[in-house]
């Protein structure tokens, strides 16, 4: 079979592709740029989520598309990524729909949903992000999934899935995300002190895995949550030293505290030219909601694999001799 994925040459895509192809599938694999070495069995094409006749020609003939692409950002507004992840979610649905496309698999996310407002519990009835003072990503991320609405309401056969935190390795280690990033610094020696607060952490295997479930199996127009293990900061960094035979983090400095300074430190963050001491990028970690993804699992078959193992590979994966 045909199949589509926007995004993918990135951290999700290149997960992504190895399991659709191993299932014997045509793979069109459309990105900006495409990588230097890729498999006979995946066609690599341009395309931009911005311009319907580019997105109608690199669809065409496609059964199933999964749509990724998303930009990713921790600032308050961003024009880009508000028209990427909306517009650009409308322009491919609807691309989609034309060329006759069978599936349409759409990537949001955990941020689609309100996590300050979540009163500690979020599943797929949970409060969305649409308070004007969050981050642009979590607004666009779930403004983006209105976006996909009107696609269904003319006959787009589309599934939505929201991951939570995605990390583990096939990772870019010369552009970590930001949580490999910190686990590997972990594994390394590099952190003693680490901050309190968790989250819920999925490794990029299983919403890959995830993703080609939803294709199969998922409702059309239903909401999926594909969460993995809850975890603080504080356990991860231990785990991933422990691991390598480095020292991990001391202690973290409780969430309650960098909460009641973050607009003490935000201020900061900004002088400094980082937007790592910022709500949007510390806001979920401390208020930690519990994911519940028992709605993949029971209608998709979905099953996260340990979170242990997940940070073993990783750290296994950026310490290999070849990445040294």
């Amino acid at each position: 079979m045909k199949v589509a994925v926007t995004g993918a040459a990135g951290y999700l895509g290149s997960n992504l592709i190895p399991q659709l192809v191993e299932r014997g599938h045509e793979v069109v694999a459309i990105d900006r740029v495409a990588p230097a070495t890729t498999d006979p069995a995946v066609t690599w094409v341009e395309g931009d989520v911005l311009d319907a006749a580019s997105m109608r020609t690199a669809l065409d003939g496609a059964e199933v598309v999964y749509h990724l692409v998303a930009l990713i950002t921790l600032a308050k507004n961003n024009d880009l990524a508000w028209r990427v992840n909306t517009e650009g979610v409308r322009v491919t649905a609807e691309a989609a729909l034309e060329v006759g496309a069978r599936r349409f698999v759409h990537t949001s996310s955990i941020h689609a949903f309100d996590q300050y407002r979540a009163g500690g519990h979020i599943d797929e009835n949970s409060q969305r992000s649409d308070n004007p003072e969050l981050p642009v990503y979590d607004r666009s991320k779930w403004t983006g999934e209105l976006s996909l609405r009107p696609a269904i309401e003319r006959g787009l056969d589309a599934v939505i899935v929201n991951p939570t935190g995605v990390f583990g390795p096939i990772d870019n280690l010369r552009q970590l995300s930001r949580v490999n990033r910190t686990t590997v610094d972990c594994a390394r020696g590099r952190v003693p002190v680490m901050i309190g607060g968790g989250f819920d952490m999925v490794d990029v295997r299983d919403v890959a895995h995830g993703l080609i479930l939803a294709g199969e199996k998922g409702r059309t127009g239903e909401n999926y949550l594909l969460g993995g293990h809850m975890i603080t900061l504080l356990e991860l960094c231990r785990i991933a030293a422990r691991h390598a035979g480095a020292t991990g983090p001391r202690f973290a400095i409780p969430a309650g505290l960098i909460g009641a300074l973050m607009p003490v430190l935000e201020p900061i963050g900004k002088r400094l030219g980082s937007d790592v001491l910022s709500k949007a990028a510390l806001g979920a970690i401390i208020s930690a909601p519990v994911v519940d993804h028992g709605k993949a699992e029971r209608e998709l078959g979905y099953h996260p694999r340990p979170i242990q193992q997940s940070i073993h590979d990783l750290v296994d994966f950026a310490l290999a001799p070849q990445h040294a």
